[in-house]
C-alpha cells in the first residue's frame, strides 16, 4: 500500500471545507464550479496515488454522469435543437446538463480529494470532535463507522479494477447485452467487497478491536487558519461569480 501523505490540514477544518464546497456546489454556475474544481483537481492529481486510483477505473462514475446527462437534456423544456420522435434536445437541457454533471464531478473530487489525504484515525478523531458534545448519538461508533467507509473507497475501487481485469480476460465485453456484462461486473464485485468487509470484522474481533482508543491528537496551527482563509475566501468568490 502506497504511504500516506503527511498532515495537509486539521482534518475537523477539511471536514468544514468538504461540507462547505458540496453545499455551495449546489447554486454555483459554471465559472464559479471551474474556480473550484482548478486548486482540487491539482490537489487530487497530487495524491492520487494514496487511493490507488487510475482514472481507467472511473468509467462507471463517466457512464453515471451520461445517464444524468442524457436524462436531463430531454426532460427540459425549451429552445428544442434536434427531435428524436416525442421528445426533443433543448439548448436548456444541454445547459442544466451540464452543469448538473459538472456539480457532481465537484462533489466527487472533493471527497475523493479528502480521502487522498487523510488517515482513516484522523477522519475517527475529527468526526468524533463534532459529534461527541450532541446529545444521544454514539460519537464513538459513528466515527469508526464512517472512518471505515472512508477506509473501504480505495478497497473498492482495486477490486473493480482487480474485477474489470478479470473480465477482459474472459472476453466479456464482447457480450452486447450491456444487462449482462453489467451483471457480470457487478456480482462479482458484491461479493468481493463483503468478503473484504468479512475479513476486517474477523480480524478486528480477533485483535480485541474496540471503539475507544487512542486517537491522534487534533490540533490547528497558523498554517492550517491560512489555508483555511484562503480556502473559504475561495468559496465566496466562487459563489459571487
Amino acid at each position: 500500500m502506497p504511504p500516506r501523505p503527511g498532515r495537509v490540514l486539521d482534518v475537523r477544518l477539511k471536514l468544514v471545507l468538504m461540507a462547505g464546497v458540496s453545499v455551495a456546489g449546489l447554486g454555483l454556475g459554471f465559472a464559479g464550479l471551474s474556480l473550484l474544481m482548478a486548486p482540487l483537481v491539482i490537489l487530487f492529481s497530487v495524491f492520487r496515488p494514496a487511493v490507488r486510483v487510475q482514472f481507467s477505473e472511473l468509467r462507471w462514475v463517466f457512464l453515471l454522469l451520461a445517464l444524468v446527462f442524457i436524462a436531463r437534456v430531454f426532460s427540459t423544456d425549451g429552445t428544442p435543437l434536434a427531435a428524436f420522435g416525442p421528445v426533443a434536445v433543448t439548448r436548456e437541457g444541454l445547459r442544466e446538463g451540464t452543469l448538473i454533471c459538472l456539480r457532481l464531478v465537484l462533489v466527487f473530487i472533493t471527497g475523493a480529494a479528502f480521502i487522498a489525504t487523510t488517515r482513516s484515525s484522523e477522519i475517527k478523531a475529527g468526526v468524533q470532535w463534532f459529534l461527541k458534545p450532541v446529545p444521544w448519538v454514539p460519537a464513538e461508533r459513528v466515527a469508526t463507522m464512517l472512518s471505515l467507509v472512508a477506509r473501504f473507497m480505495p478497497v473498492i475501487l482495486e477490486q473493480a479494477a482487480r474485477t474489470s481485469d478479470a473480465q477482459r480476460a474472459r472476453a466479456s465485453e464482447n457480450r452486447r447485452n450491456p444487462i449482462r456484462r453489467l451483471t457480470a461486473f457487478g456480482i462479482p464485485l458484491m461479493r468481493r467487497t463483503f468478503e473484504t468487509a468479512d475479513n476486517l470484522a474477523v480480524a478486528m474481533e480477533a485483535r480485541c478491536y474496540s471503539e475507544t482508543r487512542t486517537d491522534p491528537f487534533l490540533t490547528t496551527g497558523r498554517r492550517d487558519w491560512v489555508f483555511f482563509g484562503t480556502a473559504v475566501a475561495l468559496i465566496l468568490t466562487a459563489l459571487s461569480l
